[in-house]
């Protein structure tokens, strides 16, 4: 297994297993036997827990927001379609919430790499949405609102909710 195999199928694992675990609870042996990488070949891959950690949140950043916008797109740019792409992604088996919220409040202080990059996908995330609407604030904040209130309720509706709520404001 070359290098690339390996740190792929290494953040598969961290991946399934962080989002759904948590990180603190995930050891690297987790990792390890999820991945079917030697514990060498990981440490070659990622120094550290909080490298993977790192990489892991990076990789989610971009395949969350190139999802995000295809289906954005694909609506002809409407900014309020953003809360029908959440709705859908509420709505998935295993939903536990925002991988970036969750790890921010999981580890207190994240090391600087992980702070970075869980700052770099809320950063992201504004300056597209202000790429669909001068209301990009707005819609931001409820759809943050929205992502921890649908992962406490269990309820992919908040999607909606969010979604009046940014359509009233608009339309006042």
């Amino acid at each position: 297994m070359d290098h690339t195999e390996a740190t792929e199928r290494l953040l598969d694992a961290a991946e399934s297993l962080f989002y759904a675990h948590g990180v603190s609870a995930v050891g690297m042996d987790a990792i390890r036997a999820e991945s079917g990488v030697s514990l060498k070949r990981l440490y070659q891959c990622f120094a550290s827990k909080d490298d993977l950690v790192e990489a892991y949140l990076l990789r989610r950043d971009l395949r969350w927001r190139k999802s995000l916008a295809a289906f954005v797109a694909a609506r002809g740019n409407d900014p309020l379609a953003v809360f029908d792409w959440l709705h859908d992604w509420f709505s998935e088996p295993g939903f536990r919430g925002c991988a970036f919220i969750n790890s921010f409040g999981e580890l207190g202080s994240p090391s600087p790499g992980i702070a970075a990059a869980i700052r770099l996908h809320k950063d992201e995330v504004r300056r597209y949405l202000h790429t669909l609407s001068a209301d990009g604030d707005r819609i931001f904040v409820a759809m943050e609102g929205a992502t921890v209130l649908a992962a406490i309720t269990g309820d992919p509706g908040e999607a909606r909710v969010a979604k009046s709520l940014v359509s009233a404001a608009q339309g006042s």
